[in-house]
């Protein structure tokens, strides 16, 4: 039996607004792709893990939502897609000695390293 990762966190309306509307001029949104290769038989172990790495970016500034993907392809592929407001509260919220301390945590239930891949949101028309 596979234990499929369906949470999505998002954030209050009142803080979307409040993204949105107080937004300047060249600042733009980004997701982040954390991507894990879960050892096989540890899926619900590094659930809970990713589970308490979103409820603590969730208590960030900058952060706006997240949701968790499993590959249809690779049952043990994991993909977290998180949003913030800009690239700087990523950078503030990944280098934190809490979220340092939560992926120290995920050592023994992943294969390799994670991986991280970093987007803006839309296309320059430079």
């Amino acid at each position: 039996m596979h234990t499929v990762l369906t949470q999505k966190a998002e954030l209050p309306i009142e803080r979307w607004l409040g993204f949105f509307v107080g937004r300047k001029e060249g600042m733009m949104a980004i997701k982040i792709l954390i991507k894990r290769k879960i050892k096989n038989g540890n899926m619900r172990a590094a659930s809970r893990l990713v589970i308490n790495n979103r409820n603590g970016a969730m208590k960030q500034s900058g952060y706006i939502s997240s949701e968790s993907w499993r590959s249809l392809d690779d049952t043990d592929q994991v993909v977290v897609v998180s949003m913030w407001e800009n690239i700087g509260a990523w950078e503030t919220w990944k280098n934190s000695e809490t979220r340092i301390a939560n992926e120290a945590e995920f050592k023994d239930y992943i294969v390799g390293s994670t991986d991280f891949e970093h987007y803006s949101l839309g296309l320059s028309l430079d």
